[in-house]
């Protein structure tokens, strides 16, 4: 599982960063941008933290000796909450400050 991890995760991170040059070209040139285009960034990212989140498992909680599993997922699942609220939070103020401008 760790190579399919690793190939979602670099190529989330190109993608994130090729549409965000290409979000900052379009810019410079003063050509509107229509909103539906932040989801090619949005899930890009969540791409990342998803390959991110299955990597830091393999790590930590496929790893860890049998014994001390439990309390590996407890912190591996508290984590997992907390790193996909704030990509859920900055998604959401993302949207919400386009649609107030």
């Amino acid at each position: 599982m760790r190579k399919p991890l690793l190939i979602i995760e670099f190529s989330s991170l190109a993608l994130l960063l090729g549409s965000m040059a290409w979000f900052g070209n379009r810019q410079e040139a003063g050509d509107p941008l229509n909103s539906a285009w932040l989801l090619v960034p949005a899930i890009a990212s969540l791409g990342v933290f998803l390959s991110f989140i299955g990597l830091m498992y393999l790590r930590w909680v496929a790893a860890a000796a049998p014994e001390r599993q439990t309390r590996h997922r407890i912190v591996f699942a508290l984590l997992t909450l907390t790193l996909l609220g704030v990509w859920t939070y900055g998604i959401i103020n993302t949207w919400l400050s386009l649609d107030a401008g």
